[in-house]
């Protein structure tokens, strides 16, 4: 199964996971460089920053084109009629 042949509601369901987990690989991110110069909590709270804005964008992004597809009355292959 290609990812443009999953349902809607299950691609939408896994952004959480997503956004979750660009947070926390930004801010290990951060707290890795700020242990290189000695400031080791500035760069976990820029890299969780850095990580909710990124993942936010996405979150927004991926729920505006789905509205844009429900809107038009389209469904993905696999997504049962009403």
């Amino acid at each position: 199964m290609t990812k443009k042949d999953r349902p809607e509601g299950r691609r939408l369901a896994g952004l959480g996971f997503e956004m979750a987990g660009g947070v926390a690989g930004f801010a290990l991110f951060g707290y890795w460089i700020g242990g290189y110069y000695g400031k080791a909590e500035l760069g976990v709270v820029i890299g969780a920053v850095l990580g909710i804005t990124g993942s936010t964008y996405n979150l927004i992004r991926a729920a505006i084109l789905a509205s844009k597809k429900s809107s038009a009355g389209e469904r993905p292959p696999n997504e049962p009629e009403p």
